[in-house]
């Protein structure tokens, strides 16, 4: 048995070290939220960026079928924040509640399992319809109860909106709300200088990046940002 005061020392040891990597962690990845280096922009080659389906792009949400917790204000803000957060593209944008506009004047945001083909959310630009899956919160909830599902919820709503603002393939910049962490063949994301993800911690962005939105203004044939 491992005396006491040596097992104190060394998790006050394991306390700094753990507090220092994520620091560092948490240091980079809000840089690399702020900003895109030359070089930095990267895709799985998976689609193919273009302009956006429209401008400007009128997002439209629809309550009906929501989880409980997450209440129409609620939802309504985090559309709203993720349209705010593309607007430096370039691209005019406005959110509403349910209207009567016409299928090819808007975009629909609904809670669909058939939309969302039981993911998180689903961006159909055919169908103009960006789908939340009921399920895939459903089973969040089911296997972390205490989990705070906003962020994941706001993360969702702002990578499907990408879609519609012409960012089409996915990044390898594990940060980019427009990323996949892997492509299913073994290949991961990448951090700056070279880091790993933690396993169990989201280090993907709630809203676009510097590198998004870069990769939204040349789609668009927007004049750079700095």
């Amino acid at each position: 048995m491992f005396k006491k005061t040596f097992f104190y020392g060394l998790f006050t040891l394991c306390l700094l070290a753990c507090g220092q990597v994520a620091f560092a962690t948490t240091l980079v990845r809000e840089q690399e939220i702020a900003q895109c280096l030359p070089g930095e922009i990267s895709t799985w080659g998976d689609g193919q960026d273009r302009a956006a389906i429209s401008s400007p792009i009128l997002f439209v949400y629809q309550h009906a079928n929501a989880p409980a917790w997450f209440d129409e204000p609620l939802v309504l803000a985090a559309i709203q924040r993720s349209a705010q957060a593309w607007s430096p593209c370039g691209i005019a944008s406005r959110v509403t509640r349910g209207s009567n506009a016409p299928p090819t004047d808007r975009i629909l945001v609904q809670w669909s399992e058939a939309g969302s083909r039981g993911n998180f959310g689903l961006a159909n630009l055919g169908d103009r319809t960006l789908s939340l899956g009921l399920s895939a919160f459903q089973l969040l909830k089911t296997r972390r109860p205490d989990f705070d599902a906003r962020s994941t919820l706001q993360m969702v709503i702002s990578h499907e909106m990408g879609h519609f603002f012409g960012v089409m393939s996915h990044s390898k910049r594990c940060v980019d709300v427009i990323s996949y962490y892997n492509n299913g063949q073994g290949d991961t994301c990448q951090i700056r200088g070279g880091g790993q993800i933690q396993p169990g911690i989201e280090y993907r962005s709630d809203l676009p990046t510097a590198c998004d939105i870069q990769r939204c203004r040349m789609a668009n044939q927007k004049p750079m940002t700095p």
